[in-house]
């Protein structure tokens, strides 16, 4: 009975060496996880203001952007309005140029005549033909 009572007492002692050495395990494990739990919030807290401050950035270029493309897109209708002006007047310097380089024809041989008039030349009695001119406002 005694001996039995010395097995009993030695298992209970192995037992709770066990459980001593199982449990120094786990709360080294706990706060080997604790510690790992602690680094990656750190990171991931870090991560966050970094992103944060990434999307403010990009936030703030995107409003400059913005607002180069609208003051591009006004450049290229005051543009687009200049060019319709200039063609507009092209067109019109098109559509008159025979009548302009007659009359400045006309002018030239006007101011030759006057020339020869002031040379001595006497034209009094031919007939000349009238023209009009298209003065451009």
């Amino acid at each position: 009975m005694i001996a039995m009572i010395d097995t009993l007492i030695k298992e209970l002692d192995t037992e709770m060496t066990e459980a001593e050495t199982e449990e120094k395990l786990a709360q080294e494990e706990y706060e080997e996880l604790m510690a790992d739990s602690a680094e990656k919030r750190a990171a991931d807290t870090k991560s966050l203001a970094d992103k944060e401050s990434q999307k403010g950035d990009l936030e703030a270029e995107l409003v400059t952007l913005g607002d180069d493309h609208k003051a591009t897109i006004k450049e290229l209708m005051a543009t687009e309005k200049y060019i319709g002006n200039l063609h507009g007047e092209c067109d019109w310097l098109l559509q008159y140029f025979d009548v302009r380089k007659e009359a400045r024809t006309g002018e030239i041989d006007a101011l030759g005549k006057a020339k020869a008039v002031l040379n001595g030349a006497d034209f009094s009695l031919v007939q000349t033909r009238s023209t009009k001119f298209l003065m451009r406002a």
